[in-house]
């Protein structure tokens, strides 16, 4: 995945400016020293001060917000570490190396989008290389693969990888990619990712995992011996329905070298205010996941009772046919869940239609409580033969997160008022 690079690097918190070394500038350099001292502490600690430190020339505690688009040079290629705010810009680095962090790496960057991430990913690949992906993902991701990239000379598999094992049958000599979920959207199946890694990187492949459905406080996939994560930071990093962004968060100096380059060579990085909005929204991530885990287990308890409904996955839930793998490599269980109810297309249309609480829309991890269809809505670009095979047709897909008011409130109404939803 490696190639020829030009323009800018980042090495332990120095600048290589065409063949030249430079010294990263105080604000960054404090950055770095920061990021060390506070290595053994826990998740809550770092995701408030890892690379968080008060701005050396105002004391300003929060991190600044740097507008700019470019920065004064001394001389021509003589500069403080920042040239261009494409390549580089103070606010948006200390984000990408906070979430980092707390995904046990060095190296983000932070993109426009999610798909974006996707496609600066894809194109550390050439054509003829060949990737192996869960069969249950994210219709948006299985677009880009099908629509784009197929198209440029990269071949795709799709598999059930429940069983590990089954990974190794559809390696070929040009696999190059194992491109994970877990949980996956919408069916919630889980994989066990340091197996996968396992035998991927024993053929020498790379491994990406998408962790959105999870964030870094519930799952670590770094840790679990991937080399990529990717996360939608629209859901739960920034967690408040306000922005759309994206960042790939890796440990390996060469893939950060190379998606460095080629970031800055697509251009798609992400705004430098929705950067320092999420940077805003981590230090609040680990309360915010406790609540998503803790909202959605309640709701899937009891639509699990439910005469109406057919089927809920959700890990947390003992009946999860993976539970006991969510629990291995898991610190919690998030709080998206999937049912299905007994019933037709119509009937979960009528369902859809009538949520008072839960809001019919798209995406999930914000604050507020949203519940969607995904063959019609988020999936809806997957083909209906894929659709049939993995039975999106037929599941409505809640997105949970309730305040404690609302949870109050909702106690208030009456159990009797949250069964007539489903009736």
């Amino acid at each position: 995945m490696s190639e020829e690079r030009s323009g800018t690097e980042m090495h332990s918190g120095q600048f290589r400016l065409l063949g030249q070394r430079r010294f990263a500038p105080l604000f960054f350099t404090q950055f770095l020293g920061a990021f060390n001292d506070i290595a053994g502490l826990g998740f809550e600690t770092r995701a408030i001060h890892a690379v968080q430190v008060p701005d050396p020339s105002t004391g300003a505690v929060v991190t600044p917000l740097f507008l700019t688009s470019t920065f004064a040079q001394s001389a021509p290629g003589v500069h403080q570490g920042y040239e261009y705010s494409r390549s580089h810009n103070p606010t948006r680095g200390a984000y990408e190396t906070c979430v980092a962090n707390l995904e046990g790496a060095r190296f983000g960057f932070a993109f426009a989008s999610g798909c974006v991430g996707a496609t600066t990913v894809m194109h550390l690949l050439s054509s003829g290389d060949h990737v192996v992906c869960c069969d249950d993902m994210y219709g948006g991701t299985l677009r880009l693969f099908e629509r784009i990239f197929r198209k440029l000379g990269i071949s795709f598999d799709y598999l059930d990888l429940s069983e590990p094992e089954a990974l190794k049958g559809a390696i070929r000599p040009n696999t190059k990619l194992l491109w994970l979920e877990s949980p996956t959207n919408p069916l919630m199946k889980l994989v066990d990712i340091r197996a996968l890694s396992e035998i991927a990187h024993a053929s020498g492949m790379k491994v990406m995992v998408d962790n959105i459905f999870m964030s870094p406080y519930f799952q670590r996939p770094l840790e679990l011996g991937a080399d990529m994560v990717l996360h939608s930071s629209t859901k739960y990093i920034n967690g408040h329905s306000d922005l759309i962004g994206g960042v790939v968060i890796t440990y390996d100096v060469e893939l950060a070298n190379d998606l460095r380059f080629t970031a800055n060579a697509i251009g798609g990085v992400q705004a430098t205010l929705d950067a320092w909005l999420c940077l805003r929204s981590l230090k609040t991530l680990a309360v915010r996941m406790q609540a998503h885990e803790r909202n959605a287990a309640a709701v899937a308890s009891y639509l699990e009772s439910h005469p109406r409904v057919k089927r809920v996955m959700y890990p947390g839930l003992p009946s999860h046919p993976q539970h006991a793998l969510a629990r291995r490599q898991m610190t919690g269980f998030g709080g998206m869940l999937a049912m299905e109810l007994d019933g037709d297309l119509e009937g979960a249309k009528r369902f859809l239609s009538a949520t008072c609480i839960f809001t019919l829309a798209e995406s999930l991890g914000g604050v507020e409580s949203l519940i969607e269809h995904p063959a019609i809505m988020t999936h809806a670009s997957v083909p209906k033969a894929v659709r049939e095979k993995t039975r999106y047709r037929r599941w409505p897909h809640p997105c949970q997160r309730w305040h404690r008011d609302v949870r109050r409130s909702h106690r208030g109404s009456g159990r009797g008022a949250r069964s007539d939803l489903i009736k």
